[in-house]
């Protein structure tokens, strides 16, 4: 039975995916498994009877190896040392190796046994991870300024289109649609890069012989094989594009708060209502935005999620709570609902998100018009209510 556990064991070690190596006290290899064979690419035959050094790139690298062994304070045994072992193609693998110095029955050293693991794998998955944390940071921390350079643009072409006719209007219009193209394109790169990094997987193409970088072009450009500026608009017409139908502004004197941390994006977006007609009012902090909203009457807020003091459900709480009846949009910089803070704010009756930052123009205008056409028949309904319950006989 003990032969037949001997042989198991035996086996175990042979068939095992690491890299196991004994060799004796010259430092010269008496065992070489299938796993070290597959890693180092050496046949048993080329390996064993040769000297250790040869699995290293250096012999002061074998060295070191076996000074930490020891000079362990565990009898001569270390856990995932890290070094590197040098394969048949000359090609520099990174390594954990635990091993331990053998010793015979009177205590001398007989030789020392490795047990090695490629950690490549283990490295680009900790190089991805953290890709992936530096990819949704900067997408937030573009789109932010983003943001505020599409509503300024929104802004800019509204005053054109006011001041400018003719062929000086035309030419104005074809540099105001570049930039607008150009935008679209560094919001789709940001996605992409966004993308990427839920995935975990980066495409990359070669910029220089033998260099490579990561693959951004946005996946609509890369299906259609065109260049960015001939593809469909982001986001329909600008946000005063369509206001003076009949000469009509349908949102003419409705109050807004607009709360974000970012200055630049609450200014210009108070910018863009404010050519609406609307009564804009801002705030950085949620502290300051409640302050307003118990003082001011408002008929919408337009909060961020991501904010100091408390997110953006927990501010759609404290407002929900005291203002039921008051409408909040809620917006991101960021791609997805990392937190669920919108999915969540939408369970407790959120009244709509414009979920990503720069917020299209046009969208928020549209909704603003539903958000004040659903509190007219509201408060219609209250009135034709109280008046029923006036009525004599009641």
């Amino acid at each position: 039975m003990a032969s037949l556990d001997t042989k198991y064991l035996e086996r175990l070690v042979e068939s095992s995916r690491d890299i196991i190596v004994a060799v004796d006290r010259a430092g010269t290899i008496i065992y070489y498994n299938d796993g070290a064979r597959k890693n180092l690419h050496y046949q048993p035959d080329e390996i064993i009877g040769q000297k250790v050094t040869r699995i290293y790139p250096s012999p002061e690298e074998a060295r070191r190896v076996m000074k930490a062994m020891r000079e362990s304070t565990d009898a001569g045994r270390i856990s995932n040392f890290e070094t590197v072992f040098r394969d048949q193609d000359d090609e520099i693998i990174p390594v954990a190796i635990s091993g331990s110095i053998i010793f015979d029955e009177s205590g001398n050293e007989i030789g020392s046994i490795g047990f090695a693991r490629d950690i490549r794998p283990m490295r680009l998955r900790e190089q991805l991870a953290t890709a992936g944390e530096i990819a949704v940071s900067l997408a937030h921390e573009m789109n932010n300024p983003l943001a505020a350079i599409v509503n300024n643009l929104d802004l800019l072409s509204r005053t054109i289109n006011e001041r400018c006719c003719g062929a000086e209007l035309m030419v104005a219009a074809e540099h105001i649609e570049s930039i607008r193209a150009s935008l679209r394109r560094m919001q789709a790169i940001v996605q992409r890069l966004d993308e990427m990094a839920q995935q975990g997987t980066y495409l990359t193409r070669d910029y220089l012989q033998g260099k490579r970088m990561t693959d951004l072009t946005p996946r609509d450009e890369r299906q259609l094989c065109g260049p960015i500026s001939e593809l469909p608009s982001a986001g329909g017409e600008p946000f005063t594009a369509a206001v003076e139908r009949g000469g009509e502004w349908p949102l003419s004197g409705m109050a807004v708060l607009v709360l974000d941390d970012d200055v630049s994006v609450v200014n210009s977006l108070a910018e863009l209502l404010r050519a609406e007609r609307c009564v804009a009012y801002t705030a950085t902090r949620p502290s300051s935005a409640l302050g307003i909203l118990r003082n001011v009457r408002i008929d919408a807020v337009i909060s961020d999620v991501v904010m100091p003091e408390m997110d953006g459900y927990e501010f759609y709480m404290r407002v929900k709570e005291e203002m039921p009846d008051l409408p909040v949009l809620l917006m991101t910089a960021y791609y997805y609902d990392r937190d669920h803070i919108i999915k969540r704010s939408r369970l407790e009756g959120l009244s709509g998100s414009l979920f990503k930052k720069p917020v299209n123009p046009a969208k928020l205008r549209e909704l603003l018009i539903q958000m004040r056409q659903k509190e007219r028949v509201r408060l219609s309904a209250e009135s034709a209510a109280e008046h029923h319950l006036r009525a004599p006989g009641r």
